[in-house]
């Protein structure tokens, strides 16, 4: 499923896991200061990023980018999460398993997005939450 990066070479056993966040608006300039904005987020580990993001079709809505680079958006930070006993090939069983609860046609900004994805994948990996302040504004829109 996934074949657009290849992970870097890395000895499993204690791998980094990021949560990299990406500003969808130049307002968050303004608005990051005050615990709110609107982001995109992506999880890296081994060197590949992953993300979910919306398409029409009944199908997997996870892609992966080289990490902080993904098309569209601007980096603002890389937030290190805790780290994955899993190694590469483990970790793309575990998202290829993961990718088909975030079907692309069922992408919903306020309660199916990116952040949910990573919300989800990253305490899978590391049983550390990511911050508040990165859907913040989707628990507002409820």
């Amino acid at each position: 499923m996934f074949s657009e990066v290849q992970p870097s070479v890395m000895t499993p056993g204690r791998a980094p896991v990021y949560l990299n966040v990406y500003d969808l608006t130049p307002a968050n300039d303004y608005f990051y200061w005050a615990g709110i904005g609107i982001f995109h987020t992506g999880i890296e580990v081994y060197g590949v990023e992953y993300a979910f993001g919306a398409h029409d079709y009944p199908s997997s809505g996870v892609f992966e980018v080289e990490p902080r680079q993904c098309p569209g958006f601007k980096f603002r930070k890389s937030i290190f999460m805790g780290t994955t006993i899993l190694d590469p090939n483990q970790i793309r069983e575990f998202m290829e398993r993961h990718s088909v609860n975030y079907n692309g046609n069922t992408y919903h900004l306020i309660v199916k997005n990116c952040n949910h994805f990573c919300k989800d994948v990253c305490y899978k990996l590391t049983k550390r939450k990511i911050p508040k302040w990165v859907n913040r504004l989707a628990g507002i829109g409820m």
